[in-house]
């Protein structure tokens, strides 16, 4: 513990003159008080700062008392006692001001704790009216004799649960989500709107009240009120909609609401036969389709709808271009959805052309994702694709593509490269028999002119290529051409230059094995 010091002073005689002379013509001195102003306060900060114990303010007391008047001392002495009796109270006043910051620190935490204390006090006093209303809310929904009061109450739970997460877990807990889905039988539009919005704004970042909606029956009373003999509010469809889209978010929701008939709806709503649907609208349901087609078992209900020639035909609008692409690389991962692709006329060079899109990467990787699964699944498949010119995009893509898009455009060429390579060597099999010996290639003549008989083999050679070798060789030859062409109109060359003599020998000589794997 730190000591605490006492504080004497002793009385200090001021020489001063008197405003008053006696007859004998002497001057009078006047005895100040026993400590000056600066010494008192550091008194009081010891007291303070070592508990202010009546020990100590006794002892200090009865040291402090002042003494009897000391003799007169000369003029002289009173002078340099003064002097240093001011000089110490100067130098004790500079210990006060460094010791000073440590009484304002405890006085300021003293004032922190105290406005913290009113601080929770107001936070928790807030919190407990905030519950007091959900409480009421919840109790109003519950009304069964009162639809006015259900449908504000629905109104309400809207507004509560539209930013406040804990309001959202504190309102299900509280048991709202089966009134609400109850009151979408109500005839009542306006009650409908509040109701779907509402469970809407539940569902928003917890699974759990979306699980818990599912399992009320929500999708049923919605999908009722589309399949109604009157057709529901526009408005009615885009909620509906957007609950559809936030239910499919959760993985356990999208088998239920993909076999709930959910899809042929969603798909109505995107094609827009009626010209009734908001883009939003249209939005909402392209994404809801999305999370439903991540799941294997609904992409049969999809294909049920004719959704895929549609989606091709409507590559090329770039608000929706990404978003198609993508639910068709959840397609192709199972047999049917690859075989209503490559069925659709002109499927591939739709594809194709969708790899040229530089200027949207995104687009670029889940096309070239599409085409790589389906020349690696099927033969048929690439032979379309390379009528549809693919080489020279998939080269083009592998030096100005991102990094995904540039492993998936090599992975196909190496699975076209590879395939050719297996269709030469059965070409080359089934003509030259089942044994053929090397020396058979100008057998007379290769003893006596080894050039001769070396250059006849190349001869033959050449006249036994395939057909579909010859045909690779050209293919890539005009790709490298091609790409090229594309390169020096990039570079601003002028429009006429022609390639140098060099270039055209080496794209003369290259074949499928200088390709850049």
């Amino acid at each position: 513990m730190a000591k605490c010091h006492r504080n004497d002073i002793g009385s200090v005689v001021l020489d001063r003159a008197t405003t008053t002379t006696s007859a004998g013509g002497g001057g009078h001195f006047r005895l100040w008080s026993s400590f000056s102003g600066a010494s008192f306060r550091r008194k009081i900060f010891f007291a303070v700062s070592c508990g202010g114990s009546s020990r100590y303010r006794h002892h200090n007391d009865k040291n402090n008392v002042a003494p009897s008047s000391p003799p007169t001392p000369p003029a002289t002495a009173t002078r340099s006692t003064a002097t240093k009796t001011t000089s110490q109270s100067h130098s004790k006043e500079k210990e006060l001001e460094k010791v000073k910051p440590k009484s304002e620190k405890l006085s300021d935490l003293l004032n922190l704790a105290e406005f913290s204390e009113s601080e929770n006090d107001a936070v928790t006093k807030k919190k407990v009216e905030a519950l007091d209303e959900l409480k009421r809310v919840a109790k109003e929904l519950q009304v069964e004799d009162d639809s006015a009061k259900r449908k504000e109450a629905a109104s309400r739970v809207r507004l509560l649960a539209k930013e406040d997460v804990e309001a959202r877990a504190t309102l299900a807990m509280l048991g709202v989500i089966p009134p609400l889905v109850a009151l979408l039988d109500s005839n009542d539009f306006v009650a409908q709107i509040a109701s779907l919005y509402a469970l809407l704004n539940l569902g928003i970042g917890n699974d759990v009240n979306k699980a818990a909606i599912l399992q009320a029956g929500a999708v049923h009373k919605m999908l009722k009120l589309i399949e109604s003999p009157n057709p529901p509010d526009p408005s009615v469809s885009e909620a509906i909609i957007a609950n559809f889209l936030g239910l499919s978010a959760l993985d356990s929701n999208k088998p239920i609401i993909g076999a709930s008939g959910a899809i042929p709806f969603l798909v109505k709503t995107l094609k827009n036969l009626d010209n009734t649907s908001s883009p939003q609208a249209k939005q909402d349901a392209l994404r809801a389709l999305y999370n439903l087609s991540i799941f294997p078992s609904n992409i049969s209900f999809i294909l049920e709808t004719d959704l895929i020639p549609f989606f091709l035909n409507s590559l090329g609008d770039m608000e929706v271009s990404e978003r198609i692409l993508a639910i068709l690389s959840n397609m192709v991962s199972v047999p049917e959805g690859r075989k209503a692709i490559s069925s659709v006329r002109d499927a591939f060079p739709i594809l194709v052309d969708a790899l040229n899109w530089n200027d949207s990467p995104g687009c670029q990787e889940k096309a070239s994702y599409i085409l790589m699964v389906m020349a690696h699944k099927a033969f048929g498949d690439r032979q379309a694709m390379i009528e549809a010119g693919m080489v020279s995009a998939l080269l083009e893509l592998t030096l100005l593509g991102s990094t995904l898009a540039q492993k998936r455009a090599s992975r196909i060429l190496e699975c076209l490269r590879v395939d050719k390579g297996k269709q030469v060597s059965q070409s080359f099999g089934g003509s030259m028999g089942a044994a053929v010996s090397a020396p058979i290639c100008g057998s007379s003549s290769s003893s006596t002119n080894p050039n001769m008989g070396s250059k006849e083999c190349l001869e033959e050679e050449e006249d036994m290529m395939s057909e579909e070798k010859k045909a690779v060789k050209q293919l890539v030859q005009q790709s490298l051409q091609n790409n090229m062409r594309r390169i020096v109109k990039r570079a601003n060359l002028p429009q006429d230059f022609v390639p140098s003599d060099h270039f055209k020998a080496l794209t003369s000589s290259s074949t499928s094995k200088s390709l850049p794997f």
